[in-house]
């Protein structure tokens, strides 16, 4: 349920009813807005009354929610939520362009695609520290020193990182070094790392599992929300189906749904949900026209030599192409990039 203040409620009036909600066993979440406040009750409502607060001193009306994603819902928050990310942000009229390796191999090679990727446009540097594979024989990344690379490629280009944080254990030492923490989809739905990053203040970068529902993803950000942390972003990266050309499944209808159910801004990854780089610009030029608030794309120097991801990574020159062409969408659909 959400309780809607009147305009200018006092401080006391406030008070009252979020110690009342207190009081019958419930969470409060306040949202103090310029002119209004609005309070957000979670838990089974099934027993309250919303007339006992409508009649309350301050009140102007009561809200039901029905989704069971209250926090992550657009009753909760109709407007859309704008996440701030080092100088720029998240959400509003300019798209975040997220750009870099899959995994952090090495000082020159990272340093050499932050360049280029800063160069041709990119707002956030990418690099994985620590890889989640599927073969435990593969690489699985540099540790504490890619982050500290990707700490000095922040330095050298102003750029912010954004970097996967795998267990819960680990949150603090990433977010030593990350601007934002990206939980990986086959973390989707770790709970424990879920609650973990909700206790920092940190943006989250939550992708979608490949085997996981719009509610699903709904209901992990939900996790983060319910923590107090309310900087998350929502990431489309395809899902599993029966098709095995791509990788995966490039899910537009999930970026429109998103931005129908909920405030949280959403991010969308043509590299995963194809797997192909031939196929990543033409499905980022339908995830800009359907209504993402960003891209997340793999960029590497030497593709073919990649440890990780090659087939899906643009070269440099690629991914500056990606940038003008989806900028020419995202004008036509009222954004900038």
């Amino acid at each position: 349920m959400i309780i809607v203040m009147r305009a200018h409620a006092s401080s006391a009036q406030i008070e009252h009813v979020t110690s009342r909600i207190d009081a019958l066993g419930f969470e409060v979440h306040l949202s103090q807005g310029a002119e209004r406040t609005i309070i957000g009750v979670i838990g089974d409502e099934r027993p309250l009354d919303r007339a006992m607060f409508e009649v309350m001193d301050g009140v102007e009306r009561t809200i039901s929610i029905l989704p069971p994603y209250k926090l992550a819902s657009r009753e909760w928050r109709p407007e859309g939520s704008v996440i701030p990310v080092g100088d720029g942000a998240v959400g509003g009229p300019r798209l975040a362009m997220i750009a870099g390796p899959c995994s952090v191999e090495s000082r020159g090679q990272l340093l050499e695609i932050a360049h280029a990727v800063k160069e041709a446009g990119a707002t956030m540097l990418r690099g994985g520290a620590f890889k989640p594979r599927s073969s435990p024989y593969t690489f699985q990344g540099l540790g504490v020193e890619g982050l500290e690379l990707l700490a000095e490629a922040r330095e050298a280009t102003g750029l912010p990182i954004v970097t996967e944080v795998m267990a819960p254990d680990k949150v603090e030492l990433v977010a030593e070094f990350a601007d934002v923490l990206q939980i990986g989809a086959r973390n989707m739905q770790n709970y424990p790392l879920l609650q973990a990053v909700g206790k920092t203040r940190m943006p989250v970068l939550l992708k979608r599992g490949m085997m996981s529902t719009i509610e699903e993803l709904l209901m992990s950000a939900e996790y983060i929300l319910a923590g107090g942390n309310y900087q998350v972003m929502l990431c489309e990266r395809g899902i599993r189906t029966f098709e095995t050309y791509t990788r995966n499944t490039t899910d537009i209808n999930a970026i429109a749904a998103l931005k129908q159910l909920s405030h949280l801004p959403v991010i969308g990854d043509p590299s995963h949900s194809t797997g192909k780089w031939p196929l990543v610009i033409p499905v980022a030029r339908a995830m800009v026209a359907t209504g993402v608030d960003g891209l997340m794309v793999e960029v590497h120097h030497d593709p073919e030599h990649a440890l990780s991801d090659g087939a899906q990574s643009l070269k440099p020159e690629r991914f500056a192409a990606l940038v003008q062409e989806t900028r020419r969408i995202a004008e036509a659909v009222g954004r900038a990039v």
